[in-house]
């Protein structure tokens, strides 16, 4: 009978081989400046940066959010981006998403190591023009998608690609948070189409978008639905994408600001078995307990579910600081980002592509 790894095993993250563009970064000392504090997850990274000792300063458009931030972490903030750029061998980008083309190509023209949060930018135009820089200058950029370190999703990968559960038919993945019935979340910049470039299918599905693209690849075409109704915002607070792989497997990727709670939130489909998870996403974090990895297999002689002794990283804390940890691993170690350009395009391609089809109410092929 198939044995499941333990989250010891699971937390094992392929290596991979340096490139020339690191050999100057890695003879220098380590220093890393925060770009903006206006997503939160900035508060996660700089943890970990001023716990390794490489966190240099803090630079805001929002001074005195800046001025804040570079306080509690006891470092210097910098009114000017350039005095902060001169100080730095590597930035990270927590800023609104309309502003990430802006600084990844000022950071890009510098030689400075990127790592910048989800998703890439505002629109797959604009997507495409960040490419185009980080590839003019060999620049070393890591794309923020943590659900790629919980052992939960490296598990779900293992499985299908020993085909354990057969031949997958029906991937469903639910993403959200119920930030959205908190009025003060209405007002700040993830919901101002300007500023973030989406809603619920943008922030909050692209972690889901990846996550199927990291297992199965690129879908081969998606119909996609929005809905504005529940909070009447100027962004979707609800997005559902269907998409249909080469394979014939069907994916359904849910995403919403307004889950008030839920459980599930991945179901995958076989016709040799079937496993669900939960607790990997803020609307089930809190309120789901146990027995976070069910597996059924066709082969078990008794017909029930068995518990996969893993706890996911986002229940266990210390999720979103795994993309601090990997990128530091990087800079120190000579290593190939593990999350690249390539994939923050891949997952943002298929949101975009999904927006277009809610538009027009078709089925759109996805290409790249």
């Amino acid at each position: 009978m198939f044995r499941p790894l333990t989250n010891r095993q699971l937390t094992t993250v392929c290596v991979f081989r340096l490139g020339t563009d690191m050999t100057t970064l890695n003879s220098a000392k380590i220093a890393v400046g925060i770009l903006s504090f206006a997503h939160y997850h900035a508060n996660f990274w700089s943890e970990v940066f001023k716990a390794g000792n490489v966190l240099v300063g803090i630079w805001d458009d929002d001074h005195e959010r800046g001025r804040e931030a570079a306080q509690r972490f006891d470092v210097p903030f910098f009114q000017n981006i350039n005095d902060l750029f001169k100080r730095c061998t590597a930035v990270a980008i927590c800023s609104q998403t309309n502003q990430h083309r802006q600084l990844i190509e000022k950071s890009a023209r510098l030689g400075l190591a990127v790592l910048s949060e989800k998703p890439l930018s505002v629109s797959m135009s604009e997507g495409l023009k960040i490419k185009k820089c980080i590839d003019r200058y060999g620049t070393t950029f890591m794309q923020s998608f943590p659900k790629r370190f919980d052992p939960v999703s490296l598990y779900l990968k293992k499985i299908i690609e020993e085909k354990k559960l057969g031949k997958i038919s029906l991937v469903r993945i639910r993403h959200g948070h119920f930030y959205g019935l908190d009025p003060e979340f209405c007002k700040r910049w993830y919901v101002q189409p300007d500023f973030s470039g989406g809603g619920a299918l943008l922030d909050e599905g692209v972690h889901g978008a990846d996550l199927l693209a990291w297992i199965f690849g690129l879908p081969q075409s998606v119909i996609g639905l929005i809905s504005h109704e529940a909070l009447g915002l100027g962004v979707e607070d609800l997005g559902i994408a269907i998409y249909k792989f080469s394979s014939g497997m069907v994916a359904e990727l849910t995403a919403s600001f307004s889950f008030a709670a839920a459980d599930t939130s991945i179901e995958i489909y076989g016709s040799e078995g079937t496993v669900l998870v939960s607790a990997v996403d803020l609307a089930s974090k809190e309120i789901t307990c146990s027995g976070f990895v069910r597996l059924y297999q066709k082969s078990n002689s008794i017909r029930e579910w068995q518990v996969i002794p893993i706890t996911p990283q986002f229940k266990l804390g210390e999720f979103h600081q795994q993309n601090a940890h990997a990128f530091l691993k990087c800079l120190r170690e000579n290593l190939k980002p593990p999350i690249t350009i390539d994939d923050g395009l891949r997952a943002q391609l298929m949101v975009a592509t999904a927006y277009r089809s809610a538009k027009t109410g078709k089925r759109i092929a996805i290409t790249q």
